[in-house]
């Protein structure tokens, strides 16, 4: 394990970031709302620590990056970066206590948009700008960022990729993980800019345009409204976030074919068919069950497809108090929560594309007790799959699951009731946020006990970074050389 090389480029990340909170500083700046020495102080601890780390490992510099170290970097920069993301929270007096400044920061990063704030409207906006914004690098991934801009980590850049983005259906779009990481992010601003820009036009200020169209592309659902999107009593936004949602829940490498002008890629995509007919069959199925709670079709039909579409891509806005629904609904917005968004999106959850293969496993096996001796292969776009790419994904499966029910148990062994224990653990899990119980829509996270935030920002954390990458730093072989 070359720790030189993981705190060298763990440094790099915390600088780069430092840089963007130059960001928040002007807005703190421009509204006066006295939050500049604590967003200053908090920027200049980020760039002295990610600067030193930086600086101090520089020899190692050249080196090539092997998957170990990439796993490691990720972990490391994604604790690093809420460690110093949460001091402007915690210096301003906003989030007091340690505890309740990591996990808000944490949530921001991994895009879970899990909030302690019980008034989110009396926060500067600076430091609610700097909320938003930290789930906009969060969720396209600041690592992402880093390959984009640090030309220098060369062929070693593609662990932290493989570390970062799920590699079972990201089409390597260039020939250089560089170039990659760059049209990415050029798609990632564009479709950002494009949502600020609607929701301007729909009648939200400037400010809180932007803080949205941030959270919207990350799939993070921060908003700088206590009431959340339903705060703002205009069917355009409540639309235009819906599509941006449904958008930002997109494998991004599809969005760089359609750029391309080969829309067919889109088309002939297994997982994006799959992810807009659960989308689809679910918002008719909750419309349905909603009639009697709306006056109008119109009514139901908004309110239905805002719900399924922020919770099934994990974003997590509101704009309805969804606990009054019938137990129909409430169930399958849980189990959306579980589908989440497409690989290569800002979407947490277990992912659309793992959900299909296993289901066409599903389908394989009582296929072939019928027919014991048929041949069937399994396929996914047109190509086949090998036992190994499932035998991963079922491993997965079980990892997921048995950390959920682990959390579960903790969760409850800090006095959290059943509901609130499953719904939250599954929410931190697939980095949703509102979840059902003491921590629904129209509740947040400030009750809940210490120790029970720190189980819960584990699970935002292994969600984020799809378990693999935080569960390996714990085997006694990843350590071994």
């Amino acid at each position: 394990m070359n720790l030189p090389l993981v705190l060298h480029l763990v440094g790099a990340v915390l600088v780069f970031t430092a840089l963007f909170m130059v960001l928040p500083l002007g807005v703190s700046l421009l509204y006066g709302d006295g939050d500049f020495p604590s967003l200053a102080a908090a920027t200049v601890a980020m760039l002295l620590a990610g600067g030193t780390l930086f600086w101090a490992s520089r020899a190692k510099r050249t080196e090539e990056l092997k998957p170990r170290e990439g796993m490691l970097i990720v972990t490391l920069s994604w604790v690093a970066v809420s460690l110093f993301g949460s001091l402007p929270y915690f210096l301003e007096g906003t989030l007091p206590s340690f505890t309740n400044a990591y996990f808000e920061a944490m949530a921001g990063f991994t895009t879970t948009g899990a909030s302690v704030l019980q008034d989110v409207e009396s926060v500067p906006r600076g430091i609610l700008f700097w909320r938003s914004m930290s789930q906009w690098l969060g969720g396209m991934g600041i690592i992402l960022f880093a390959l984009a801009v640090l030309p220098f980590l060369g062929a070693g850049g593609a662990q932290l990729f493989k570390a970062e983005v799920p590699e079972l259906t990201v089409d390597k779009l260039r020939p250089r993980i560089v170039d990659t990481a760059k049209a990415l992010w050029y798609i990632y601003v564009l479709l950002t800019a494009l949502a600020a820009g609607l929701y301007w036009l729909g009648g939200m200020g400037l400010y809180d345009a932007v803080c949205h169209a941030f959270t919207t592309l990350a799939t993070g659902g921060f908003s700088t409204k206590n009431a959340s999107m339903a705060h703002f009593q205009s069917p355009f936004i409540h639309y235009v976030a819906v599509v941006f949602m449904f958008m930002a829940g997109i494998n991004y490498s599809l969005y760089f074919y359609l750029f391309r002008g080969r829309p067919s890629k889109l088309l002939q995509s297994d997982e994006f068919r799959f992810y807009l007919l659960v989308g689809v069959l679910s918002i008719a199925l909750v419309s349905l069950y909603n009639m009697t709670f709306y006056g109008s079709l119109e009514e139901a039909l908004r309110a239905s497809a805002f719900q399924v579409v922020s919770l099934m891509t994990t974003t997590g806005y509101a704009t309805a108090d969804y606990e009054l629904w019938a137990p129909f609904s409430q169930a399958l917005l849980v189990v959306l929560m579980f589908y989440g968004g497409m690989i290569g999106s800002t979407g947490g959850g277990m992912k659309q594309v793992r959900m299909l293969l296993m289901l066409k496993q599903g389908y394989r096996e009582l296929y072939q007790l019928v027919h014991p001796h048929a041949v069937v292969s399994l396929k996914l776009d047109r190509k086949s799959l090998g036992s190994a790419l499932l035998g991963s994904i079922w491993g997965f499966l079980f990892l997921f699951l048995f950390v959920l029910t682990l959390a579960i148990l903790l969760l409850s062994a800090t006095g959290l009731d059943l509901v609130t224990a499953v719904s939250a653990a599954v929410s931190a899990m697939c980095n949703v946020g509102p979840a059902l119980g003491d921590v629904g829509p129209t509740d947040n996270y400030a009750s809940i006990p210490g120790a029970a935030k720190w189980v819960l920002i584990f699970c935002m954390l292994a969600g984020r970074l799809e378990l693999y990458t935080v569960l390996v730093l714990f085997i006694p072989a990843f350590w071994k050389q």
